[in-house]
């Protein structure tokens, strides 16, 4: 079957001859307007497999002896046909000769690891939107076909608890003295999850200091419910008055340090949630929030338990950032609940498994929990997942939000990870984070509210030791490098220590950070004075110090300076580090020597190689006590890192004085950019699976393939910094009904 022609008056009379020939499944290959009226080629939808172009539209590499030419006068139009025919046919070709290999692995019931994983994690509950963004980061090597299914799930585990933010341990909980309110929809458990934690409470510190209130006048039998619990527990209850201002009852609870209010259980469509919660944040008291999710719960509920209280939460000016999931043991699976806490970036602090006072209640696992949702049956719990719009109180309807607003709250959970992440890794980054809200204060209050956080030593006891800087001026800069602190892994401390804030003199300033810190790890950039020399080995502290190669030292009664020591000397010992943002070797060896006082000590050189071609990068002499050994390799590392933190510190140094304006003091911008540059430089050493995690979500956020790790991931946390304080100021500002 060829192309047929078709001409009429207008183009329903040609259609109609089109379908009548050819059927309703007919190809329209071209039309026009012709002098008669309109002109159709077509063919039936069948021909196209079969129909044989002519010369003028064949490919030129199609020889001219294998086809007929057609006569001289051939109609233009058909010419074009043919060849959209022929365009139509090689496509046709193409995608059947496609179709069976992406068919294939269907066919023989394969299904690539991370398609598979995909399925798995919506299979159980896990969100699509959860799922996209941590499969995104799946290694190239486990989406591989022949991945090995048990390292694929083991990364899959680490990913997902990496998310999961919990209570770190209960004396966190209780040893914080306040009042704690238990929030959450009718029947989710709060009466007897504030009997449980009562009682922890209670087996802890005895019942003198606990205190039981509740506010639940609606429900019949609920005080008594409470007041059993509290005559078991030997502890005092008090009723609350929905109506009465919280500071009405702190009177009555003098002595008492810590507080457990039940509250009434609330619909989060009542309009009333916001008023129960503005009633608990109106008075002077401080009250600490905690939303109670039931985890059999369908999906939609607890998204919009979820969006409701933290919203009522806000409308008070409070913080809802913390939950308890209760009735783990009625729910079919617990992907769901994680899910939900996951995205919205709230921690876990306890799990509830039953109605045994206090037995049936753990503080939050990740390992388990996640464990217990990747276990769940396919099958479990297949709810629907569309919101119902019933109308209520405060004219709820399905709470699902447009693709970029989804877009916005990815990015915002992902922010809040990376930063909850680095509250938990990095020593000192909650300090870190007070001096940059502290330099969104007017300038004249800047300096005194630094003069306040700093005088409180917010790592006191925290710092294993001090990575101390040259006493001079960076090149090009008007400010000198602070000082960087060092946690017990060898990790850089976020909250650094400003030079010239400290009192002078080597000694002096050794001993004052030692007290301040607890430091007992000195790296130093020269070589100490006798008399700090003295005092360092009478403290039996551990210390190292960079010297030039002119350093002079005495060997085997001769005097040698560094580079005369060290000129025929094989570097024997090698091991990897992270130098100035590449991953290199260092190669070094090391001599016995005494100074001129006659105090041992090893003297070391050790040359920075790139593991590819062996160049040497650089070089570098040190002196260490001879009574610490060889023990001390690893701090020569530490302190052959701590060389890139300048160049990082100038890096954000420019970034912030140019977003500031110059609105903000030396000194607190001093703090940001090298704290901002110490916990840069903390990631990019560290070489454990939940580091590495924590990088590519740091990255992400900045959204760009970067060659140099150390300055893209330094580009992103003052990235995440300026969101954060963006997205607290337009917090702010619609709180006070501005837009």
């Amino acid at each position: 079957m060829s192309v047929r022609r078709f001409v009429g008056a207008n183009s329903r009379d040609v259609m109609r001859q089109v379908r009548e020939a050819l059927g309703e499944d007919a190809l329209i290959v071209a039309n026009r307007r012709t002098e008669g009226g309109v002109e159709i080629l077509a063919m039936a939808d069948e021909a196209v497999d079969h129909f044989e172009p002519s010369p003028s539209a064949l490919p030129p590499s199609t020889s001219v002896s294998q086809v007929a030419f057609p006569p001289r006068d051939s109609d233009p139009l058909q010419v074009m046909s043919e060849r959209l025919l022929r365009e139509m046919q090689e496509m046709r070709e193409l995608l059947s000769q496609r179709q069976p290999a992406a068919e294939l692995p269907a066919t023989e019931g394969y299904i690539a690891p991370q398609a598979r994983l995909r399925q798995q994690l919506l299979s159980i509950g896990f969100s699509e939107e959860l799922s996209d963004e941590v499969l995104a980061e799946l290694p190239a090597a486990l989406a591989q076909p022949e991945a090995d299914s048990t390292l694929v799930m083991a990364w899959l585990r680490d990913q997902l608890m990496a998310r999961l933010p919990v209570l770190k341990e209960e004396n966190g909980f209780f040893d914080q003295a306040g009042i704690v309110a238990l929030v959450g929809p009718t029947g989710v458990g709060k009466t007897t999850t504030t009997a449980k934690l009562a009682a922890r409470f209670v087996m802890r510190h005895g019942t003198r200091p606990v205190a039981l209130v509740t506010t639940d006048s609606f429900r019949i039998g609920a005080h008594e419910q409470l007041r059993i619990y509290a005559r078991l527990l030997d502890t005092p209850m008090y009723a609350l008055d929905t109506e009465q201002p919280i500071d009405e009852l702190v009177g009555r609870l003098q002595g008492k340090q810590w507080v457990i209010i039940d509250t009434v259980g609330m619909s989060q469509r009542d309009q009333r949630v916001i008023e129960q919660i503005a009633q608990l944040q109106g008075g002077k008291a401080s009250v600490r929030l905690v939303l109670l999710l039931n985890a059999a719960s369908q999906p939609e509920t607890l998204e919009e338990v979820v969006l409701r209280y933290r919203q009522a939460a806000r409308a008070a000016g409070a913080e809802l950032d913390d939950c308890i999931i209760t009735k783990q043991d009625e729910a079919g699976r617990l992907a769901p609940v994680l899910d939900i806490v996951m995205r919205h970036g709230m921690r876990v602090l306890f799990g509830s498994y039953g109605q045994q006072v206090p037995e049936d209640m753990a503080v939050a696992d990740p390992a388990a929990l996640i464990d217990q949702a990747l276990t769940a049956h396919p099958n479990q719990g297949k709810e629907s997942r569309s919101f119902p719009a019933a109308g209520n109180s405060m004219g709820a309807q399905s709470v699902t939000l447009p693709r970029w607003s989804r877009d916005v709250l990815g990015q915002g959970r992902r922010l809040s990870s990376v930063l909850t992440r680095l509250r938990d890794r990095v020593v000192g980054f909650s300090a870190l984070e007070s001096v940059w809200d502290i330099a969104s204060l007017p300038g004249v209050l800047q300096d005194k509210r630094l003069d306040a956080l700093l005088v409180s030593v917010p790592c006191a006891g925290k710092g294993l030791g001090m990575a101390w800087f040259p006493r001079r001026n960076e090149r090009g800069c008007d400010w000198t490098m602070p000082d960087v602190g060092i946690d017990a892994d060898g990790g850089w401390l976020a909250l650094t220590s400003l030079q010239h804030r400290q009192p002078a003199g080597w000694h002096t300033r050794l001993l004052h950070q030692g007290e301040a810190m607890g430091a007992a790890v000195h790296l130093l950039p020269v070589f100490p004075d006798p008399t700090t020399l003295a005092w360092l080995e009478d403290q039996h502290l551990t210390w190292i110090t960079l010297v030039t190669a002119a350093q002079r030292v005495y060997c085997q009664g001769e005097r040698y300076t560094q580079r005369q020591l060290f000129t025929d000397s094989p570097l024997s010992h090698h091991t990897d580090l992270r130098f100035r943002g590449q991953t290199m070797q260092l190669w070094s060896t090391y001599i016995k020597v005494e100074d001129a006082a006659g105090t041992p000590l090893l003297a070391w050189v050790g040359d920075v190689r790139d593991p590819e071609n062996g160049k040497r990068i650089a070089r570098r002499y040190w002196l260490t006590p001879a009574r610490l050994g060889a023990d001390v390799l690893s701090l020569l590392v530490i302190q052959l890192q701590s060389e890139g933190l300048s160049s990082l510190t100038k890096r954000a140094w420019q970034q912030l004085k140019e977003a500031d304006n110059g609105e903000v003091s030396t000194e607190v911008r001093l703090l940001m950019a090298s704290g901002i540059a110490a916990t840069v430089g903390h990631l990019d050493a560290a070489s454990d699976e939940a580091s590495v995690a924590l990088r590519s979500d740091l990255l992400r956020l900045l959204g760009t393939a970067r060659k140099r790790r150390d300055t893209a991931m330094l580009d992103a946390l003052v990235h995440a910094f300026m969101a954060r304080d963006a997205i607290r100021q337009l917090s702010s500002v619609s709180r006070e009904g501005l837009v």
